[in-house]
């Protein structure tokens, strides 16, 4: 058998990247983010934190918080047709507006 060439972040050069005015340490609140029981987010990687990250191809989609499990939630989101449900820390999600 042919082994896997790569990593968890192989081919993520330009999509885990922040701008250059972004750049430095993470915000505190961020990191301790709360969120509700059926509220709406967006994954949105904080790349320099790779603790609860999702996989980079749900970069960007958007999901609904369905509960809490530990320090970090359970977000269900559609992949296509198939809910998926993912965990993931809180700097890696946004609230939708």
């Amino acid at each position: 058998m042919v082994q896997r060439i790569g990593g968890f972040r192989r081919k993520t050069r330009f999509k885990l990247q922040k701008p250059l005015r972004q750049k430095g340490k993470i915000s505190i609140t961020n990191y301790i983010a709360t969120f509700a029981e059926g509220e709406k987010v967006v994954l949105n990687a904080e790349p320099s934190v790779t603790k609860g990250m999702y996989f980079p191809r749900f970069h960007g989609k958007a999901g609904i918080v369905k509960a809490k499990r530990g320090t970090c939630y359970e977000i269900e989101i559609r992949d296509g047709s198939v809910i998926k449900t993912m965990i993931v820390h809180p700097v890696h999600l946004k609230k939708v507006i």
